[in-house]
């Protein structure tokens, strides 16, 4: 059990980095008005917040700081969700690569939610 717990962090690890790569190249296409730069600059600090949380996790010195980690995490990914929401119903943007950075970050949030409930003990795999 020890040894898939520990690909699916790395798993998610690999994920998160990755998500924020795709996030970075959204970024740089996205148009260079004023808005879409604040947004841009949000969305980057946020998105690349989740993968980099993630990471400190690893280093954690217990469980509860483990947990916390994984929170800030959620937290960054639901803020990417605003980001990127606010980006599609302002109609500053409009493409496949967007609504798929949507549906990437829904689903690190979802494995994050169920990842901290499972570790505050709140639910069972």
């Amino acid at each position: 059990m020890q040894n898939q717990s520990s690909k699916l962090k790395t798993d998610l690890k690999q994920r998160a980095y990755k998500y924020s790569i795709a996030v970075i190249e959204f970024l740089d296409a996205l148009p260079k008005d004023y808005s879409c730069q604040i947004i841009a600059q949000q969305l980057l600090r946020s998105a690349t917040s989740v993968g980099a949380n993630i990471v400190e996790a690893k280093g954690a010195s217990s469980k509860r700081d483990f947990t916390n980690f994984f929170s800030y995490s959620l937290k960054s990914a639901n803020e990417s969700l605003y980001w990127l929401g606010l980006l599609r119903d302002a109609k500053k943007i409009k493409n496949t690569q967007l609504e798929c950075l949507l549906k990437e970050t829904k689903e690190l949030a979802n494995i994050l939610g169920s990842s901290i409930l499972t570790l505050k003990g709140k639910k069972q795999l």
